[in-house]
């Protein structure tokens, strides 16, 4: 399953101690694929070290980066569908220059999509995620 994971259930799912680390683990084993794009990555490093440290941030991001199961994807067209917070536009760019099935949030901001025919996306949390992948 080919997927977009907001930063915020990323970080959650990082740790080992995390009840979601099912989920990072998912993506190291190719049970889903993970689509980012540099702008998400850059996020992702910045919001783990913050709440981490900066050596579990690279870690991570080498992590990803080295994964063949790791969507590296490039944002052609700007659909600016979230005015609430216009940096989450990243992940619904990506996830339609991917090809995603799913963007994984907690951000209610990305409920704006399931009012729209376009782009045909599902809104999953990380617990929707969990049972789906059945972890």
């Amino acid at each position: 399953m080919r997927i977009v994971v907001d930063t915020n259930v990323l970080l959650v799912s990082v740790s080992s101690k995390s009840p979601y680390h099912c989920i990072f683990q998912s993506i190291l084993n190719g049970t889903i694929e993970l689509c980012v794009t540099y702008d998400i990555l850059l996020e992702y490093h910045e919001k783990i070290e913050e709440h981490m440290n900066a050596q579990t941030a690279q870690s991570v991001i080498t992590t990803l980066i080295n994964s063949p199961f790791v969507i590296e994807t490039v944002r052609y067209f700007y659909f600016n569908l979230i005015t609430n917070d216009a940096d989450d536009n990243k992940f619904i760019d990506c996830a339609i220059a991917a090809n995603a099935v799913a963007i994984v949030t907690e951000d209610k901001d990305f409920n704006v999509l399931k009012q729209l025919d376009f782009p045909s996306l599902k809104i999953l949390t990380i617990v929707q995620l969990k049972e789906l992948l059945e972890l």
